[in-house]
């Protein structure tokens, strides 16, 4: 029914008609005519919090405003859970209230909470914008409610204009009202969009916050990355290494007994078969150990990070075309996320997007590494897709870099990983 209204041309029609009983219009004008209620409160703890500031001259003020900056931080909980549940602002939490034992410390927490300074500035500027957000609700909505109903009272009013016109007019201005409520929603989102800012900006966390939280969520996800690597390694030297040691020990041993009644030519024949099986054992031990030792830190990076990239873009199964321009070194801890990362990025390239060339492109400018991957695949990358995006971005978020993905469905596909060149 939906798609045939839209290829009839009826879609947008739909959407205008339906809007004012859409579930989120009706919580938008809740919102909106909660805000002269809220504001009012906000105001009225801007008094106290600027009666606390004047009284800090005589120290009385410090714990009131102490006490008034806790209390901002309970108003802002409240305002951001109403933004979040009533206007649809994905605001997150911020860091919860945190001090030490003692009431001198609790007041020096307390006034250096930038939560609380913040909810303060938002009570400040958002009288401006909760005015606009009721005069948009009230004058749409019950503007075109009271025109609606036109023809209900429009008898007992004395107005030139409808005294004038009689039923035509209050017909016609109850014509207007029907327009007024379509547009109604629409008008009050518009008119919200200053208060979905406001809260979006002062209610959640602070930048610093944000920090912290994405290098906390990024140093977990580096201790699962970690032990998943380690259990690798493990299974690894077990199942292949330790397995293929065993055989050669045991080979050995075979071939000493051979050789200790070797008169016989069948012995000595078997014997030689024994130490070439075991020569060829070694050799393929010394291959894994090597291929473990290379992925925990590239003999290439040695001689620089370039370099390393040109040896793995030379080992790759499809061509690519390496651009560097790095005027300085960057840290090892640096260069050993951008290589495993350089890794990773075109063995999925290899793997899942089809692609018949892949491009990589580190540069070092303004104290950054940047490193862009590209394909010529599919695309359809995310981060959701796979673990191993999941985990470069947990190697890249211990270093504070970030890493961002560019794949629309049918390619091409971006992924740039940003670090800092120094630690």
């Amino acid at each position: 029914m939906g798609e045939q209204a839209e290829e009839d041309g009826y879609g947008p029609w739909r959407v205008l008609l339906t809007a004012a009983v859409q579930a989120r219009a009706q919580r938008e004008l809740a919102y909106a005519l909660m805000l002269p209620l809220m504001a009012g409160i906000g105001l009225v703890h801007l008094v106290l919090v600027g009666v606390s500031v004047l009284m800090t001259a005589n120290l009385v003020g410090v714990p009131m405003l102490a006490v008034s900056l806790r209390a901002a931080r309970g108003l802002g909980t409240a305002n951001r859970r109403l933004a979040r549940v009533l206007a649809g602002v994905p605001v997150p939490d911020p860091l919860p209230f945190r001090s030490t034992r003692g009431m001198v410390n609790w007041v020096g927490t307390a006034l250096g909470d930038a939560t609380g300074w913040r909810a303060v500035l938002h009570g400040m500027f958002r009288l401006p914008t909760a005015f606009v957000a009721f005069a948009a609700a009230a004058g749409l909505w019950g503007g075109g409610l009271l025109l609606l109903l036109c023809p209900l009272w429009w008898q007992s009013f004395t107005l030139a204009y409808l005294s004038l016109t009689g039923w035509p007019g209050a017909v016609l201005m109850s014509t207007a009202g029907v327009a007024l409520l379509l547009l109604a929603p629409w008008g009050v989102a518009l008119a919200l969009a200053p208060e979905r800012m406001l809260a979006r900006s002062l209610l959640g966390p602070s930048p610093g916050d944000m920090r912290i939280r994405r290098l906390e969520r990024a140093r977990a996800l580096a201790v699962d990355d970690a032990v998943a690597r380690l259990r690798q390694i493990e299974r690894d030297l077990h199942d292949g290494t330790a397995a293929r040691l065993v055989t050669l020990a045991m080979n050995l041993g075979m071939a000493q007994e051979e050789l200790d009644d070797a008169r016989e030519p069948e012995r000595l024949e078997r014997a030689r078969a024994l130490v070439d099986g075991a020569h060829r054992s070694a050799k393929e031990t010394v291959a894994e150990l090597r291929d473990l030792i290379r992925g925990i830190h590239p003999p290439a990076l040695d001689k620089g990070l370039e370099t390393a990239l040109a040896t793995l873009a030379a080992r790759s199964p499809i061509p690519v075309r390496l651009k560097a321009d790095l005027p300085e070194r960057p840290a090892p801890a640096i260069e050993a996320i951008a290589y495993f990362c350089t890794t990773e990025l075109l063995a999925n390239v290899a793997r899942h997007s089809g692609a018949g060339h892949a491009t990589v492109d580190v540069r070092g400018r303004g104290g950054l590494l940047t490193l862009l991957v590209g394909d010529d695949g599919v695309g359809g990358a995310a981060m959701d897709t796979g673990s191993g995006l999941r985990g470069l971005t947990a190697r890249v978020g211990t270093m504070d870099g970030t890493l961002d993905i560019r794949s629309p469905r049918g390619g091409p596909t971006v992924i740039t990983v940003e670090l800092p060149l120094r630690m």
